[in-house]
């Protein structure tokens, strides 16, 4: 399978590289944002690791041309920033993963690899889900035309489980890709959003699998 890398950092590009290449994959490394963008439109990739803050054009703007575009590359996303509202800036331009730096290489191998198992099916802009809809680029929710106010992280939970809508998806899972592997999470936190959420979009919508985790009803 082949890879795009795009990062300026030409240490961490190299070792990205190099280990992703021990894995059997083949890598090309980009250091600039239109560098990266033009390598993405025409390069026939399956996936890209793309840095935050890049030089010529940020990785935020190189996703949100590359979805205009209707270019469904995954796209895993990496950020010294870890503020959750950078988490949820990354997903609603468009990305599929967040990773904030410094990050551990495993994580980042097994979070690519679960982006190269889903493929790139193409994405509506908008997400609908029986009466639910949301907008990521507008940060918009509704419930049966009625609009809903979400906090970041309400937002980018219910984002991720409207991405999966039937499928049962894990606290570990929603730790790793809503709260991000390297943050210091209260062992609870997945089970106090999840009952923020259930208030605003009805308790019937958000079904708990016992000793699974939770699946949004379709």
């Amino acid at each position: 399978m082949r890879l795009l890398v795009v990062e300026d950092e030409s240490r961490l590009a190299a070792a990205l590289q190099r280990g992703l290449q021990a894995e059997g994959f083949a890598v090309d490394v980009a250091a600039t944002g239109p560098a990266g963008l033009d390598a993405a439109r025409h390069g026939g990739y399956d996936a890209m690791i793309l840095d935050v803050m890049l030089p010529g054009l940020s990785g935020y703007e190189v996703v949100r041309r590359l979805r205009a575009e209707e270019h469904w590359l995954p796209v895993l996303m990496l950020s010294a920033k870890d503020g959750e509202y950078d988490q949820a800036d990354g997903l609603d331009c468009g990305a599929d993963d967040y990773l904030t730096k410094p990050f551990s290489y495993v994580v980042l191998l097994a979070r690519l690899r679960a982006l190269l198992r889903r493929g790139a099916p193409e994405r509506p802009t908008v997400l609908a889900v029986g009466d639910l809809t949301l907008d990521p680029a507008r940060r918009r929710v509704t419930r049966a035309d009625a609009e809903v106010d979400l906090t970041a992280r309400e937002f980018a939970l219910l984002d991720y489980l409207m991405r999966r809508p039937g499928e049962v998806v894990s606290k570990t899972e929603l730790l790793d890709h809503v709260w991000d592997a390297g943050m210091d999470t209260a062992p609870n936190v997945v089970e106090v959003y999840v009952g923020y959420l259930r208030r605003k979009i009805g308790r019937e919508r958000l079904e708990t699998v016992r000793g699974a985790g939770y699946r949004l009803a379709t």
